[in-house]
């Protein structure tokens, strides 16, 4: 293994002899040895192949094992900075970083019952504030970031093939009436989970595939086609539409930055294999059609989760008209959820499947990022955290076209940070934070930082 060494100092004044100091031997910045600091961000993501269901394996004392290395990571940053005073925060990053917890903390104070109010605090700062700024502080340069995206592709396979085993041996969620839902291993309470993991994983590997021809090594760019390809499948069998919206709409933001010529070969490349996959082998079963179509349904014939979605997001804007500057507290959706939802609001979802009992699963947030954020931290605490998301993405946006127009060898970086970035926001519009793969959010933002806020000659390097 390659390493640095340094060797003794000269000899000292009227000895004659050298100074009988031993070497000292520093691990090379390119070898394993020398990227350490990223062991615990690569457990928080990987740690999350265990079964969610697995109380005594998948958590300590009722955290979840990733959630555990987030803070382990949190806290090497910390070290880091206290005793070897490395990489402090630039100015901007501080602002775009650190502004959502002022928001965060004006609605906890605010909030109608702070003490209820504290764990979502907690949360919403690991995960919006914390974790992003420990993975732009781990991650030193490019290579790290390969690594640590490479987690993403590694954990979005594990999870694919147990979802595609599911649908094909009848034994994953609830889905009209067939347990044939790919979920994963997070179960039928999360369903999601499964389709967020293997989403970040298919935009990072064909970042990786667009990366530029003089830093492309052939093997390498077979395999990432392979598994952005693969990994279609279970994102398919999750039947989830956000997540197929927010997966096209990130694949499309990263195509287009790849440039004109490259984009139209991609664009040929993928129409082709849509014609052979649907017109000649027919694939697209009779339930992904109808999942398809409605889509676009949702105000002629919506589905009950479509209305029970358009009722939560009607008070959720309710309560903020209520309390416009702050909202009203952090984790207080649900105990103001019937003040203003209309009758039309039905008690719960029902989840069984994969594993688990048939349960009903009460409704305690309105399934839209945006919305939740401005009913319970009103327009301060939106301002701040959808600021700074804004922020993240054009920063990223613009470092990229600068990065293309250099021939930069790190553009592949660039492609993931935007792709998964506008996966996030797009995703956000139907979804909000919850379960065990919400620390990955916090990863990806962080990435997302990475490349907008970093040194511009950390963020270019090969």
């Amino acid at each position: 293994m390659a390493s640095t060494v340094i060797t003794a100092p000269p000899a000292r004044p009227g000895t004659g002899t050298a100074a009988a100091v031993p070497a000292v031997r520093r691990p090379a910045p390119g070898t394993w040895r020398g990227r350490w600091h990223l062991l615990p961000l690569l457990a928080a993501v990987l740690l999350l192949a265990v079964p969610a269901g697995d109380t005594e394996a998948g958590a300590v004392y009722g955290v979840p094992l990733a959630d555990v290395a987030s803070g382990v990571a949190v806290l090497v940053c910390v070290g880091r900075l206290l005793f070897l005073r490395r990489r402090p925060l630039t100015p901007a990053a501080a602002l775009v970083l650190g502004l959502p917890a002022v928001g965060l903390a004006l609605a906890t104070v605010t909030a109608t019952d702070p003490v209820a109010a504290l764990p979502g605090f907690v949360r919403y700062l690991q995960v919006f504030v914390l974790v992003p700024a420990a993975v732009l502080l781990l991650v030193r340069d490019a290579a790290d970031f390969r690594i640590l995206t490479g987690a993403l592709v590694l954990l979005a396979l594990v999870q694919g093939a147990t979802g595609v085993h599911q649908y094909v041996t009848g034994s994953g969620a609830s889905y009209m009436g067939e347990e044939i839902r790919a979920v994963g291993t997070f179960g039928p309470g999360d369903v999601m989970g499964m389709a967020t993991v293997v989403g970040y994983g298919l935009l990072a590997a064909a970042a990786y595939a667009f990366r530029p021809g003089a830093a492309r090594s052939g093997r390498r760019v077979a395999c990432a086609l392979g598994a952005a390809a693969a990994l279609v499948v279970p994102l398919t069998l999750s039947f989830s539409r956000g997540a197929w919206i927010a997966t096209a709409a990130g694949a499309a933001a990263m195509i287009a930055l790849t440039g004109a010529r490259q984009a139209l070969r991609t664009l040929a490349v993928l129409a082709a294999v849509s014609v052979v996959l649907v017109g000649g082998f027919g694939v697209g079963s009779q339930m992904l059609s109808q999942r398809l179509t409605s889509i676009t349904e949702v105000t002629s014939a919506p589905d009950r989760s479509v209305t029970d979605r358009y009722t939560m997001w009607a008070a959720a804007a309710g309560m903020w008209r209520e309390r416009p500057v702050t909202g009203v507290g952090l984790k207080a959706f649900p105990a103001h959820r019937d003040g203003h939802a209309s009758i039309g609001l039905s008690a719960g979802s029902d989840t069984e499947g994969a594993g688990q009992e048939f349960v009903r699963q009460p409704l305690l947030s309105p399934h839209n990022m945006y919305l939740l954020v401005l009913g319970e931290q009103g327009l301060v605490g939106f301002t701040a955290l959808v600021g700074g998301w804004a922020a993240l993405l054009v920063g990223g946006v613009c470092r990229l076209v600068r990065s293309r127009a250099r021939r930069a060898a790190a553009v592949d970086c660039g492609l993931a940070a935007v792709g998964l970035t506008v996966w996030q926001c797009v995703d956000f519009l139907y979804a909000d934070i919850g379960g065990p793969s919400t620390v990955l959010t916090g990863v990806v933002l962080g990435l997302a930082a990475w490349w907008a806020l970093a040194a511009p000659e950390r963020t270019t390097a090969a």
